[in-house]
This record gives C-alpha cells, sequence and structure tokens, in this order.
C-alpha cells in the first residue's frame, strides 16, 4: 500500500511538471508580448523599446519613416549598409605617412593602417557603427577596449570615394575619441559608462540607433505596456506634437539643428520632447552677434533670423517637414508649402521665365540656396586642399548670387 501511494505522488509530481511546462510554452509568448524588451533605459526610468515595437500599431508610419535621412543618420556596420567600396583600387585612401585599407573580415569591415616608413607598424580597426546616412557621405566608429572612437576614413557621397575624416590632418592620427557630444545628433539615446560626460565609454548594444520615434515621442515601454494590456482605451504617455508649445517643438528640432552648442549645462540625451532646451546647452557664440550663422548645424537659427518665421506666429519645423517621410528633393511638395502662405494672388515671382525654368520652379533653390559650409570641410586627397561641404540654408531670403548666411541673432 505504501510503496503505490509512492506511485500515485510520483505520478502527479510528473503530471503537475508536465503541466507546468506546458502552460509555459503556451503562455510564456503572451506574457512576454505584454512586456516589451527594453533597449536601454532613460535617467528616468522609462525604457526604450526601438521603433520596430512602434509598427506594431503603427505599420504605415514606421515603413515611411525608415526611408528618412533622420532614421538612418546611424546604424551598426553591417557590409550592406556601409556605401563605400571594399573593391580592389577602391578600398584605398592613400595619406602621406601611411595607407589606410578598408576590408573585410569575418564578414565585418575593417580598417587597415601601415605606415609606409620607419618601422611600417600595422593597426586594424574594426568598423563597428555607421554616422550618417549616406546623403552626404558616412562616418565610421569603432568599439576599443578603452572605449568609442571615430575612424580617419569616411565616405564622401559626391566623389564617391574614402576621404580622410573632417579635421583630421593628412596624417596618420590618433583615433578620436567619441562622447555624447559626438553622438547626441546621430542617436536616439546613448547612455555614458565613464564618471563623466565627455568620457568615450559605452555598452553599444544598448544604444537606440538613428534618430526614431522615441526620440521626438519620449521612450515608448509605458505606452507599449498601456496599449497591450489595455488596447481599447486611450494612453497619453507618448509626447504628441500637438501637445507642445511652438518653442517646444522648435527646442525639440534644435537639439540637433542648432549650431555645436558646445556649451552643456546638462546631458544631452536627458533632453526630453516637451523641456526646454537652454536648460541643458547653448552655443558659446550666443554672446557674439556678431558671429555668422553657418549652414551646417545651425538651422534653427537661419530659420528664425526669416522674415517668413518672424512674421508668422505659427511657423515650425514640421510646418514645412514631416519628420515620418523621405521628402529630400520633393520640390512640388515644398512649392506647395510655399505657396500656402504665398499665394499667386498675394505675390508674384519677379525672375524671368527663362531662369525660373532653370531653377526647374523650384522656390527653395532660389529662396534656400545651397550654401558652402565654413563649419564642415573635407579633404579629397593628400595633395588637395580642404573643401566645403554644401549644405541647403533655412535662411528664407531673396539671395543675389552671392549668397551669405545672416549675422546671429540668437
Amino acid at each position: 500500500m505504501k510503496r503505490k501511494s509512492i506511485y500515485v505522488l510520483s505520478a502527479l509530481l510528473i503530471a503537475a511538471f508536465v503541466t507546468l511546462k506546458l502552460y509555459r510554452h503556451f503562455s510564456g509568448p503572451e506574457v512576454d508580448y505584454l512586456d516589451p524588451e527594453v533597449i536601454a533605459y532613460h535617467f528616468n526610468g522609462n525604457g526604450y523599446v526601438g521603433s520596430t515595437t512602434c509598427m506594431e500599431c503603427h505599420q504605415q508610419v514606421y515603413e515611411s519613416h525608415i526611408l528618412t535621412p533622420h532614421f538612418n543618420t546611424s546604424a551598426y556596420a553591417t557590409l550592406d549598409k556601409v556605401k563605400a567600396s571594399f573593391e580592389e583600387g577602391e578600398n584605398t585612401l592613400s595619406l602621406l605617412d601611411a595607407n589606410l585599407l578598408m576590408t573585410i573580415k569575418n564578414g565585418t569591415p575593417f580598417q587597415h593602417a601601415k605606415l609606409k616608413y620607419g618601422d611600417h607598424r600595422e593597426f586594424d580597426w574594426s568598423m563597428d557603427i555607421i554616422i550618417g546616412s549616406g546623403s552626404k557621405g558616412q562616418s565610421y566608429l569603432s568599439q576599443q577596449p578603452d572605449g568609442l572612437y571615430q575612424l580617419q576614413a569616411s565616405y564622401y557621397v559626391p566623389s564617391n570615394s574614402w576621404i580622410n575624416s573632417p579635421n583630421y590632418t593628412n596624417r596618420l592620427n590618433p583615433l578620436r575619441a567619441v562622447n555624447d557630444q559626438c553622438l547626441k545628433c546621430h542617436v536616439t539615446f546613448a547612455k555614458n559608462l565613464g564618471p563623466t560626460d565627455v568620457s568615450n565609454k559605452y555598452d553599444i548594444t544598448k544604444m537606440v540607433m538613428g534618430i526614431d520615434c522615441e526620440r521626438c515621442h519620449g521612450p515608448g515601454q509605458q505606452h507599449v505596456v498601456n496599449k497591450r494590456n489595455h488596447p481599447q482605451l486611450r494612453d497619453t504617455s507618448m509626447v504628441q506634437m500637438a501637445s507642445l508649445s511652438r518653442q517646444q517643438r522648435l527646442d525639440l528640432c534644435a537639439s540637433c539643428h542648432s549650431g555645436l552648442r558646445n556649451n552643456q549645462i546638462k546631458n544631452p540625451f536627458k533632453f526630453l520632447p516637451g523641456d526646454t532646451l537652454s536648460n541643458f546647452s547653448k552655443n558659446y557664440h550666443s554672446l557674439r552677434p556678431n558671429s555668422k550663422l553657418d549652414v551646417h548645424g545651425n538651422q534653427y537659427g537661419l530659420l528664425t533670423s526669416s522674415k517668413c518665421f518672424t512674421e508668422s506666429t505659427s511657423l515650425d519645423c514640421i510646418t514645412c517637414h514631416d519628420p515620418h517621410k523621405n521628402q529630400r528633393g520633393d520640390h512640388a511638395y515644398f512649392n506647395a508649402k510655399c505657396m500656402q502662405c504665398h499665394s499667386k494672388t498675394t505675390v508674384e515671382c519677379s525672375i524671368p521665365d527663362n531662369n525660373m525654368g532653370k531653377k526647374n520652379n523650384n522656390c527653395i533653390q532660389c529662396h534656400m540656396p545651397v550654401i558652402p559650409s565654413q563649419a564642415m570641410q573635407v579633404q579629397l586627397s593628400k595633395e588637395e586642399n580642404t573643401v566645403p561641404v554644401g549644405v541647403r540654408t533655412h535662411y528664407i531670403a531673396i539671395y543675389k548670387e552671392e549668397s551669405e548666411p545672416p549675422k546671429n541673432k540668437e
């Protein structure tokens, strides 16, 4: 009788174990689904879940947004995302004292440097992160044991070639440390692991790449949890642009598009939609009103200096730009935006028809021309001087043949 009881008890335990395993098997995915995977946590404790999670409910917006330069302004470096060539004859950058060879090792892109003189030392650096959408170029970051660094060779679209990264000399330079100030306009979130914000130590697996949904709407973990658990209820944990004031919307764009903002007051990745940007950073040249605004970076200062802006109470960046769509080159769209204020009954274009034709009837080609940047210059070969990168100004005005950006009005 005792032995029979032991058999019954054993059978019950086995049945309970099998039942538990089956329950976990079938209920596990549902439980996991309700609790989204978090890539990184903001300083306020809310988690970043990535734009692919947003796709569950916002598929059309997601599919459009992933084609934008914003979304593609950084990515983990895979061969299909590196736009430059690794083909022999196209994969070398010659410096005065060294050659840089772009190679592939075990499916991973590398930059290999070899000195031309002396001991002919060689160096290998993995290309781990791509910076830049590729509309003008790409630069590459390498995760080294002591931190994150920018590599010396970059890709430049106009020449379709490897070039010396901006502000490197034409000799082999020590790798340039990358910190929050470098990353803040290219990734949605990164948390510095060093003792200060100028440290270059990161866990790159916990960076939120690109400028994605959560950069403009805030970390989405709580929103996703709320909607997955109670899909029928309205959730307001994500920031909506309509809920922000004009200046708050401008500050959100200006966090990247208002110059270097070297005067850092708080960690730039603590800034969230709805915050006041001047509490986090300022441009040093804000106190020097005769300083010119450069077309690279400070589009906020250029726009807010424009008559179109100063005579409007509502014009801001998203009046003309839909951040969910790639609108580059769509001059018909932007023409229509201009004509919302400048209808044919209120303004008449004064340039001759033949000149208008040369400009493809494109308003911004005349009133927001491409201007050489003084802050962003590249060196195409070791023999050449640096050349400026052309950037479209957001100072809306009537331009003469020779265009200059306005004086700083910050």
